[in-house]
C-alpha cells in the first residue's frame, strides 16, 4: 500500500485537501491510505524516520515552522529516496529551488484555481499509483528455503502458485521453472502483494501474467501458456 502525506500549514487547507484526496482514493479504489495530515514538518519528518516504505507527499512551501516545504523534502528525500514528491504551494516563482536542491519533484501546484488545484491532485495520485505498482512489482522478490538453500524469483516472473499432491507441499510456476516447497495457501496469501489473487482453492494466480481468461471452463491461460484453473466461487472477483 502507498501511504500518502499532506503537510500544510493552514487548517482549513488542510482540511480540504484531506477531503479531496480521501474523495479521489476512494472513488478510484486506489491501493492507498491518508497516513498522515498535519500542519507540522517535523511530525513529518519523525513519522517517515519511524515507518518505512514509499510515500506520496502534498507539501505547502511556506511552512510556518523552523523549515520550510523545500527543506523538510530534502529530509524525506534521506529517509525516502523513492518517494513522490508534490509542492502545493502559492509560491509558484520558487519551484526553481526543487531543481537547485536536486529533490525531483512530481508536480509544483499553484494554488490558484479551486478546480484545477483539484484536477492535478488527481493526476499526482493517478501517476503515483501507476509508477508505484510497476515499481513495486519489479523490486518484489519471493523468497523460498528449500534445505540449505534459499531461491528468490521476482514476483513479476510468477504465473501462479498450486498445492501439490504432496501434503503441505506447493508448487511455485514460474516463467522459466518450477519449484516445490513446504507451504500453505494461506500463508503464502499473507506474503504476497494485490496482484496475486486467490482463484480456487488450489490455486493463486498472478493477475499481471493472465493473457486470456475462459469464462465458459473457468481457466485463465497464462502468459507463456499454461493454464491455471478457477473456481466458480472466485471467477467473478477475478474478472472484476
Amino acid at each position: 500500500m502507498l501511504n500518502v502525506f499532506i503537510c500544510e500549514d493552514d487548517a482549513s487547507q488542510r482540511e480540504s485537501f484531506k477531503r479531496i484526496i480521501d474523495n479521489i482514493i476512494t472513488i478510484e479504489d486506489f491501493d492507498m491510505c491518508l497516513a498522515l495530515e498535519t500542519g507540522n514538518p517535523n511530525e513529518l519528518v519523525e513519522y517517515v524516520s519511524n515507518h518505512k516504505g514509499r510515500g506520496l507527499y502534498f507539501l505547502d512551501v511556506d511552512l510556518s515552522s523552523d523549515i520550510n516545504g523545500i527543506d523538510l523534502a530534502v529530509e524525506i528525500r534521506k529517509e525516502d529516496p523513492n518517494g513522490y514528491i508534490v509542492f502545493v504551494t502559492t509560491h509558484g516563482e520558487l519551484s526553481y529551488l526543487t531543481f537547485q536542491y536536486k529533490i525531483e519533484a512530481m508536480d509544483y501546484i499553484v494554488k490558484d484555481d479551486f478546480e484545477n488545484l483539484k484536477n492535478k491532485i488527481h493526476e499526482c495520485i493517478k501517476e503515483a499509483d501507476k509508477r508505484y505498482h510497476i515499481k513495486t512489482t519489479d523490486e518484489k522478490r519471493f523468497y523460498i528455503k528449500i534445505g540449505d538453500k534459499v531461491i528468490n524469483m521476482e514476483f513479476n516472473k510468477i504465473l501462479f502458485f498450486e498445492t501439490s499432491n504432496v501434503i503441505h507441499k506447493i508448487i511455485l510456476h514460474g516463467l522459466d521453472r518450477q519449484i516445490e516447497f513446504y507451504s500453505k495457501m494461506k500463508e503464502l496469501e499473507e506474503m504476497l502483494d494485490n496482484n496475486f489473487y486467490r482463484c480456487h482453492k488450489s490455486y493463486i494466480v498472478n493477475k499481471t501474467n493472465i493473457k486470456e481468461i475462459d469464462l465458459k471452463n473457468r481457466i485463465a491461460y497464462m502468459v507463456n501458456g499454461e493454464e491455471c484453473y478457477i473456481s466458480s466461487r472466485y471467477i467473478k472477483g477475478l474478472v472484476k
